[in-house]
């Protein structure tokens, strides 16, 4: 948890240890960065407030967490006209905002929902899983979690990777907004439709040869999204 007050810290660091999970707390961005470090990247969920003094604040966090880790969840605190930077932050890699004022059932439910997926990632990993999803010349390895577009690797964040699977899952068929929602972020998040059109979009970049122009994620006008080979 990185938030330079320090009464909102002691409050979502108390509340998520009510909630079972063992924490570890930063006033400022350098000092997230050296927690990070010091635990040898052993964290599985990173709140970041974004504004924070310093040379590093919430987004130059998240940026730097996403580069050393695809699987780290991550969530912003943002304020109410922190509009822009939410959509940088989702763009950067980060799988989800709070926005202050914010409940604590709220912020650990989200929370549950990214450590969630995080876990289902190590789970995917065990020696004993081994799963491959194919279409067309994407191949989704959903053991080792690698996405490779006609043999090329591209690196995909947990939400992104899950998007994925959801899509190659069901080829050919229009997915709604709300669906995707419910299946990657889960049944209880109660945030904002918009946060899975910043992630196709994202995605788009990705893997699109002419993202303004995609022929694999395609928009369903009036319902959602198509994933088509």
């Amino acid at each position: 948890m990185a938030e330079d007050e320090q009464n909102i810290r002691e409050f979502v660091v108390i509340n998520l240890q009510r909630a079972g999970y063992e924490t570890a707390e930063a006033g400022n961005g350098e000092e997230a960065i050296r927690l990070f470090e010091a635990a040898n990247g052993g964290f599985d969920v990173a709140i970041l407030d974004i504004m924070m003094p310093g040379a590093m604040d919430g987004l130059a966090v998240c940026r730097e967490l996403r580069q050393r880790s695809e699987t780290i969840g991550i969530i912003l605190l943002t304020a109410k006209t922190q509009e822009m930077d939410k959509v940088t932050g989702l763009m950067m890699g980060a799988d989800d905002y709070v926005t202050k004022p914010f409940s604590p059932s709220e912020l650990v439910a989200r929370v549950d929902a990214v450590h969630r997926r995080v876990a289902r990632a190590t789970r995917a990993q065990e020696p004993d899983f081994s799963e491959e999803l194919r279409s067309g010349g994407f191949t989704l390895n959903l053991r080792n979690r690698s996405f490779t577009k006609n043999g090329r690797p591209i690196e995909l964040t947990q939400v992104e990777f899950q998007i994925m699977e959801y899509f190659i899952s069901n080829a050919g068929r229009a997915l709604r907004r709300e669906d995707i929602l419910r299946r990657v972020w889960g049944n209880g998040y109660v945030g904002e439709e918009k946060i899975v059109d910043v992630n196709i979009r994202r995605l788009r970049m990705k893997i699109e040869d002419e993202p303004s122009s995609p022929k694999h994620i395609v928009t369903v006008w009036g319902i959602g999204y198509r994933w088509d080979r």
